[in-house]
């Protein structure tokens, strides 16, 4: 139950990390939907867009990945031992492979603001 605890509390850091991140957003940086309308190109999606999907995909196993071990603790006869495993460890990889890429964004948000101006 501990790991559930921490794995939620690194999520609502990385939201409230995704909420300052557009607070102090300046108003010369334009968003896609602003670039698009004055017809300008746009290369690709918004890093947020791509770090909440990312959130949410790992959500998505986290959760996938409880359910399915619900599922065999109750005794369901259609879930192997070697799905919530590999479930298991799926969820896992996914959560530590965020946690890294959390730290090298606050490592990286650290840099910029130590930076001399």
């Amino acid at each position: 139950m501990t790991d559930r605890v921490d794995i939620n509390r690194v999520l609502l850091e990385m939201r409230a990390l995704k909420s300052q991140t557009q607070a102090f957003s300046k108003p010369e940086f334009l968003s896609s939907e602003d670039r698009i309308q004055k017809g300008e190109n746009v290369n690709g999606p918004k890093f947020s867009d791509l770090m909440s999907q990312a959130i949410n995909k790992v959500n998505e196993v986290q959760q996938a990945s409880s359910s399915l071990s619900k599922a065999y603790i109750q005794g369901d006869p259609k879930v192997d031992i070697t799905d919530v495993m590999i479930a298991s460890q799926k969820a896992g990889v996914a959560f530590d492979a965020m946690v890294q890429v959390r730290n090298k964004l606050v490592e990286a948000y650290k840099d910029v603001m130590n930076m001399p101006v």
